[in-house]
């Protein structure tokens, strides 16, 4: 059933202490931000903070020692709890995943009919991405521990009023593939969070934790942490909770392949060669248009490539913050390899928040054959370790 706002609870000495209100922040520096409006679904939790709102990330901090207690059928938080001392980044992660709840239920009950899918907000009937994006600013907020975010919906930082030191920067897609709600395909949400204030002049490598949630028959939340080995992956029960379901720590080589941008083959002579080569060699064509269930099913089956290029009259439409990167992270963390064709993508520095690239995500020797096909070489076969493995 679908409750009344998003709210989220740890286990930890924080969850359980007093609150205190905001005062008013300067203005940041060298930041132009917008304030949020508050909705109806946060409601008074908005103006409220933790008196440990100073808590600094432990990112550093080595995990080996907690990851060894992850056990299949955790909770989340039991999950959380286990595998990073950081209490910013459970409790950030907690509240993502409160919204992602609530965004499934939204998505599964959208009303659908001419340009768009729409659903309730507070008073308000909102088509479902832009309600996914209200949702998921809340829910950053109210963890109070995002320093600033950022939507594919609106490219600009907000100011999320977070501790004065510590805390993390989030970008996000709030429903990527939201153009095929109405066809009743699996859509979902990516994030990426970097510890600190900034969004820009960073890598994808230097991410806290990045996930995403998938809404199809069954919904998902696909997250990894930068010290936790492996991606994981946990299903949403019927009575709301999020268990663990699976650990993904290798990508093999398989024959399954998710071509897009296709149109990019009528001026891209190589990846219309590199797509000849699939259909030559029988692999089999797995592709639904949506990106998030696309490189999903590259962790659950462990196998496969999935690929997006870009040619002179079909351009590179995937942005580096809000998709490219974020998914990258899963894909490393699960053991496998990203492209944009001549390194990782998890090496490319972020200089602007609209920053687009072509990509590939997959098994080693699939990435091989990418960048080797596109450019003539390929990096994987030095022996210097490559993106998030450097």
């Amino acid at each position: 059933m679908e409750t009344a706002g998003i709210s989220c609870f740890i286990s930890s000495p924080c969850a359980h202490n007093h609150f205190t209100a905001v005062a008013p922040r300067h203005l940041r520096r060298h930041y132009a931000t917008k304030n949020l409006k508050q909705s109806s679904i946060f409601g008074e939790s908005l103006r409220i903070r933790s008196r440990f709102n100073s808590v600094k990330a432990n990112s550093n901090k080595s995990s080996s020692s907690l990851v060894t207690k992850c056990e299949i059928g955790d909770s989340l938080e039991e999950f959380l709890t286990k595998s990073t001392p950081d209490k910013g980044l459970i409790r950030l992660l907690m509240c993502m995943g409160e919204a992602l709840r609530t965004i499934a239920f939204k998505v599964k009950t959208a009303s659908c009919g001419g340009t768009a899918c729409v659903n309730s907000f507070g008073d308000e009937q909102l088509a479902v991405d832009l309600l996914a994006n209200k949702l998921l600013f809340e829910a950053l907020q109210y963890s109070h521990f995002c320093n600033y975010a950022c939507s594919e919906e609106v490219p600009e930082l907000q100011d999320m009023q977070g501790p004065s030191e510590g805390g993390f920067s989030v970008a996000f897609d709030p429903l990527d593939g939201s153009s095929i709600v109405d066809t009743n395909f699996t859509v979902g949400t990516i994030f990426g969070v970097w510890p600190g204030d900034k969004l820009t002049g960073i890598t994808g490598a230097q991410q806290a934790a990045s996930a995403m949630g998938i809404f199809g028959p069954r919904t998902t939340y696909v997250l990894a942490l930068k010290d936790v080995p492996g991606t994981h992956e946990f299903l949403l029960l019927d009575e709301g909770k999020w268990q663990h379901v699976k650990d993904t720590t290798s990508i093999g080589e398989g024959k399954m392949f998710s071509p897009g941008n296709l149109r990019a083959t009528s001026d891209n002579p190589d990846y219309a060669k590199l797509i000849d080569y699939y259909v030559r060699e029988k692999y089999t064509l797995r592709y639904t248009g949506g990106m998030v269930p696309d490189v999903n099913q590259i962790i659950v089956k462990e196998k496969g490539i999935f690929t997006n290029v870009s040619s002179p009259s079909a351009k590179a439409k995937l942005r580096l913050l809000f998709e490219v990167a974020p998914l990258g992270f899963l894909i490393e963390k699960a053991g496998g390899y990203s492209s944009d064709g001549k390194q990782s993508v998890l090496d490319i520095v972020i200089n602007n928040l609209d920053d687009r690239t072509q990509v590939a995500y997959g098994s080693k020797n699939e990435i091989i054959r990418f960048e080797e096909t596109l450019y003539g070489s390929s990096r994987l076969k030095a022996t210097e370790p490559v993106g998030i493995a450097a």
